[in-house]
Parts: C-alpha cells; structure tokens; sequence
C-alpha cells in the first residue's frame, strides 16, 4: 500500500500532470461556456415567427416557379411539357430552419460525451507515457527497484494508479459535465423527452468512454515503458498514424474492399456512437429505386472493442515482458 502512495503523490506531484489536467479543465470550461452563450430559450412567439417567415419562404418560392413556367411556355409555345417540373412543397421549409440555435439535451448531449472522452483519452496517454518515460529517462526508475526490487510489481503498480485515478477523475468530470449540460438545456434549450431509456443510453456511452479513457492511458504507458522514454510514445502514434494512412492508400490504389476501416478514428467512431457504416467506392449494386449503391460493411462496437483490447493486451503484455528480462542498468 506504501508503493501506491508513494506513486500516488509522485504522479500528482509533477508539473506536467498539472499542466495537462488544468487545461482539461479550461477547455472543458470553454466549451460549457460557448454552449451557453451561443444558445437560447426558444419562446412560444419565436417558433410563430419561424412558422411565418418558413410560410413565406414557401409562397415566394411558389410564386416564382409559377412565373418561370409562365415563361418557359411563352418561349417554347411547341413544346409546353418540357415546362413541367415539381411546384416546391411545404416540407422543403421547415420552420425549424429558421428559429434561433437551442441546445437539445437529447439530440445533442452524445456528441459532448464523446467530446469529454476523446478530451480525457488524449491527457491519459500524454500523463502515462510521461510519468513512466521521466522515471526512465531521469534514473528514478533505477533507484526505485534498489529498494523494491519486484519489477514487475512496481510497474504495474505505477500503471494502476495512473489507470484508476483517471477512471475516478472520468467519474467526477463526466458528472460534473452532465449536470453543466442539463443546466444549459434548462435554461438555455430544452429537456424535452428525456426518457430513462436515453439517460441509460448516455450512461452506456459514458462508460465506453471510460474505457477508452484507460485504454490511451494504457497505451501510452506502456509504449513510453518500451522505449524508456516518454518520445517512444509520441514517436509511435504519429508513426501509427503515418503507418495507417499508408496502408489506406496502398489498399485504395491496390482496389482493396473498405480501405476506410484501416483508419482508428473509425474505430474510435464505432466504439463511441455504436456504429460506423463503411463504404466501398468502387462497388456498384444498381437498384431501380436508389441507382447504384455501393457495398457496405457494419463495423460494430464490439468489434472495435475486440481490436482496442487486443491492441492494448500485446502492448502492454510487451511492457511487462521487457521490464522482466531486460537490463535495468
């Protein structure tokens, strides 16, 4: 228990862990702030005033393709059937178009989930590279197993603080967001049919946000812990992003199905939002209804959560090989 203090205070002692977690903080503040100030109450006077100006939209727009099919007959007296064409209908001006930006609790609160987790994910892998790469780098490492010389227990004990306190700060921060959130709706949009059904929906969402949370933070300390040093991480995502972005090109020039499925933001995509529906371009499915329709592949959560989990059991199972056998010295 000593080990986890001792690594406790270590990790919330440094400077760049504030750094980082205070901007969290100031970014997550602008954003709460630029929702609340760039919406408003919708009143029951404003959505009449949208219904009248989407109305007229509608008659003006009714009375103009009346006098172009007035002159289209006037030029081509021979050929009047080529001047039929649809009249515009009511759909098309819908008097939603027209009313002032209102924040929607239940349209609109998933994307702020995701946004927080992708926020929260991005500190976890800078935090965790650096507080294991700064042990290596600087020595400290060295010095802590003369005197707990368990390898393999300091190092996963430095990976479970870092992994849990990012687990209760995603608790902590994610409710506080929500609570910011439903005020916005309250006082600046709407609460409107926010069953249980969507609130149980939001906190699945959450949740896969915390695992997403703890696989970045998992990742990038192991991969700092590889190369023994906080750069190898860094050094290695934007090699995964190069590396990726390559493959996407190599398989679309090479005619490969559903090359858009190599890219992580896909993954991550279906990870947060359940779903992602791949395309591929070079398909043709013909349909009298649709025209040509390219072939389709669902990626699922559960498949991107079957990639994340074995991308981060080999890696950090590779941390944990090489501390074991490696020279320390």
């Amino acid at each position: 228990m000593s080990l986890v203090r001792a690594e406790t205070r270590r990790l919330f002692k440094r400077r760049f862990t504030s750094v980082i977690l205070i901007g969290v903080v100031l970014i997550m503040s602008a954003v709460v702030a630029g929702t609340f100030f760039s919406n408003q109450k919708v009143t029951d006077t404003q959505i009449a005033a949208a219904k009248a100006e989407a109305d007229q939209y509608y008659q003006d727009a009714v009375k103009m393709v009346a006098q172009e099919k007035q002159k289209c007959v006037a030029d081509n007296p021979t050929n009047a059937a080529q001047c039929e064409w649809p009249d515009p209908s009511p759909s098309d001006y819908d008097y939603q178009w027209y009313m002032p930006e209102t924040f929607e609790l239940r349209a609109e609160y998933g994307n702020m989930i995701t946004l927080l987790a992708v926020l929260l994910a991005s500190a976890a892998f800078l935090i965790g590279a650096s507080f294991v790469g700064s042990e290596w780098h600087s020595g400290g490492m060295m010095n802590l197993l003369l005197w707990r010389p368990k390898r393999l227990q300091v190092l996963s004990t430095k990976l479970a603080v870092v992994l849990s306190w990012f687990t209760g700060l995603s608790l902590l921060l994610g409710a506080l967001w929500t609570g910011a959130f439903v005020l916005i709706a309250n006082l600046r949009g709407s609460t409107e049919k926010m069953t249980s059904g969507v609130w149980q929906s939001f906190g699945l969402t959450g949740l896969r946000g915390i695992a997403l949370v703890v696989v970045a933070g998992a990742l990038g300390f192991a991969l700092a812990s590889l190369g023994r040093h906080t750069g190898m991480a860094l050094g290695a995502l934007v090699g995964i992003g190069a590396l990726q972005i390559g493959v996407y090109i190599m398989a679309s020039m090479t005619g490969a199905k559903y090359p858009e499925a190599w890219l992580l933001p896909v993954w991550g995509f279906a990870w947060m939002y359940k779903e992602y529906v791949v395309q591929d371009y070079n398909s043709c499915n013909s349909s009298s209804d649709s025209g040509c329709e390219p072939d389709t592949f669902l990626m699922t959560w559960q498949t991107a959560g079957i990639g994340m989990a074995i991308a981060t059991v080999l890696v950090v199972g590779a941390a944990m090989y090489a501390m074991r056998r490696r020279d320390i010295a």
